[in-house]
């Protein structure tokens, strides 16, 4: 399966990305996680990782020598594309975490992200995941990435909400967006919320919106904490939390339980 993570700027999509690939290794899934977000650069800190992967954006030449270099011979040219067919330099492995990096934005005045769109689409839609292995996708910021094709290639959509309401109309714009191409499994991780209150105030709202939620990450000082290091916590409320969450996916998308 390959779900997409997506959300307002800031609202954690990277943290809730970490928390849930380390959830399902634990529970013997081989996780693929694919850093889709051109300007968010920690991913891979969050991970375990001290140093990101080689950009797939260099596997065909760059931005400039994109569209020359796909029309030569390489891993991304093939029909489909097995996590074994990657060359290690641009997936870095750990154990049963594997990460990928479709490109960033390094300079000023180098264009826009719109190759970088091209290259998350075709590489997505040529994945080929064996049944244990799974997929999480650290979306751009906001809706872009709709309008460039990029979520045509996913199974599912995890909307990562925070309680201001902007956040909000934004995760409903993204499930509609969702919706409108043909995606089934749409639902919205609740976040960095402070208080039960908040949580039950921001849970009837989406289900007003028709948003189904699969659980609430609370605010917690360990998660920033540990950011301030460029990590997130091994335990902690947020860790346990995110059970819940794995959980409701597991069985909402119909997944193997492996362990």
């Amino acid at each position: 399966m390959k779900i997409s993570v997506c959300g307002k700027g800031g609202s954690g999509k990277s943290t809730v990305v970490a928390l849930l690939a380390n959830e399902a290794r634990a529970r013997g899934y081989h996780v693929l996680v694919v850093d889709s977000d051109e300007s968010n650069t920690g991913l891979f800190r969050m991970l375990g990782f001290d140093h990101p992967p080689v950009p797939l954006m260099e596997l065909v030449g760059g931005k400039k020598g994109l569209q020359q270099k796909m029309r030569q011979p390489n891993v991304l040219k093939e029909t489909s594309i097995k996590t074994a067919q990657i060359p290690a330099e641009y997936l870095l492995r750990k154990d049963s975490l594997m990460l990928v990096s479709i490109g960033k934005i390094l300079q000023s005045l180098e264009g826009c992200a719109c190759p970088m769109g091209v290259l998350s689409r075709e590489f997505l839609k040529k994945l080929d995941l064996e049944e244990t292995e799974l997929a999480i996708v650290d979306m751009e910021a906001g809706v872009e990435h709709f309008g460039r094709g990029v979520d045509t290639s996913i199974d599912s959509i995890l909307i990562v909400i925070e309680p201001p309401l902007e956040s909000v109309n934004v995760g409903q714009k993204i499930h509609d967006l969702a919706s409108g191409i043909g995606i089934k499994n749409i639902w919205a991780i609740m976040n960095k919320v402070p208080s039960e209150e908040i949580n039950t105030r921001l849970k009837a709202e989406l289900e007003k919106r028709k948003i189904v939620v699969v659980g609430c990450i609370y605010y917690d000082a360990d998660i920033f904490s540990s950011s301030l290091g460029g990590g997130i916590p091994a335990k902690g409320a947020a860790v346990r939390e995110i059970k819940e969450v794995m959980n409701s996916i597991i069985s909402k998308a119909g997944m193997p339980t492996l362990s």
